[in-house]
């Protein structure tokens, strides 16, 4: 595999897409160009005065069908520190209680002229839907276990800022990779980007037919962390859990936990990650996670803003180069 290439086309067709529903489809100098174009918001997040009038005057609406904290609370930062007037609209307190079909919702969501819309939904292919629905970017904060677009550029982009590159490295994605849209997203950025991926997980968590996605799987996680540059550790998600996946918490820390044992037994430079939020003390342990010199789980943080604030600023040019502002 050649490294992807690190230049790409001029001006709007270095990102020719209205939407990012996800990483699949997306060609890696694409992916690199989000990422160069999040590095100055790195250092614009750090400054004391962090505000920015290019998105002023655009409306966004973050549309959460699903409970969130990290990815709500950065795209409403992301939005306002651009500019925009942000409005947050929380399924428990909209029309789908009461029965509206999603496509009404998309409708009524396009008849209020929205410049951009962020949606969150615990269907798979819920957010496709509604980008076909309406007229505006629509960007994807996660879709059931299909893809979580955002949090894998952010991760990238962590890795990146620790390491220097991604192409080479090998990082290993451990957890319940079966429902999880955090590791389908990962494993296409990363693999897109030339790294070497493996996956770890117990049998009944181990997708099938996962080898055709280009990563090493692995039931022993010991043996999966042998030479890993970079750990990323994946929430059990026993909300999206029918049935009886492992045999006790304490069992899967045993198994599956990154514990400080293990990870002295892995290079001394080993990375860890995770996208949160963390069940302490079964999937990583608190000693692990807070690692100074070794975690970069704050740090995902930290990129995550920057990325949504790069996706914005790319998805809402043609809209401003139409009114005129650009």
């Amino acid at each position: 595999m050649t490294s992807p290439a690190s230049s790409y086309p001029p001006g709007s067709a270095a990102f020719p897409h209205r939407d990012l529903v996800g990483i699949g489809g997306l060609a890696p100098h694409e992916l690199l160009f989000l990422l160069d174009e999040a590095e100055q918001w790195v250092g614009f997040n750090r400054l004391s005065q962090k505000h920015d009038d290019r998105l002023a005057g655009l409306t966004i609406i973050n549309a959460f069908f699903e409970n969130s904290t990290r990815t709500l609370l950065s795209f409403e930062i992301a939005g306002k520190r651009l500019g925009a007037d942000v409005v947050n609209m929380h399924a428990g307190q909209s029309s789908i209680k009461k029965g509206e079909t999603l496509i009404d919702t998309a409708m009524t969501l396009n008849a209020m002229h929205a410049d951009a819309i962020v949606i969150r939904h615990g269907s798979s292919g819920a957010v496709q839907l509604i980008a076909d629905k309406v007229d505006c970017p629509v960007l994807n904060a996660g879709d059931g276990q299909h893809e979580h677009p955002t949090q894998a550029l952010l991760d990238a982009l962590t890795i990146r800022h620790a390491r220097g590159r991604i192409y080479g490295l090998t990082v290993v994605i451990c957890g319940d990779l079966l429902h999880s849209r955090v590791a389908r997203s990962n494993i296409l950025c990363l693999t897109s980007l030339g790294a070497r991926v493996r996956v770890c997980a117990p049998p009944a968590l181990m997708p099938a037919a996962i080898e055709q996605m280009k990563v090493e799987p692995f039931h022993q996680f010991d043996k999966a962390l042998e030479g890993a540059d970079v750990v990323m550790m994946l929430r059990l998600q026993n909300e999206r859990m029918e049935g009886q996946f492992i045999p006790s918490p304490r069992e899967y820390r045993h198994l599956y936990g990154l514990t400080e044992e293990r990870l002295a037994r892995t290079c001394p430079d080993t990375l860890v990650m995770h996208p949160g939020p963390m069940n302490r003390g079964i999937e990583i342990d608190s000693n692990v996670a807070d690692l100074v010199d070794r975690s970069l789980i704050t740090r995902q943080v930290e990129m995550g803003v920057a990325i949504r604030m790069a996706c914005l600023d790319v998805l809402t040019r043609g809209v401003r180069q139409v009114e005129g502002w650009q």
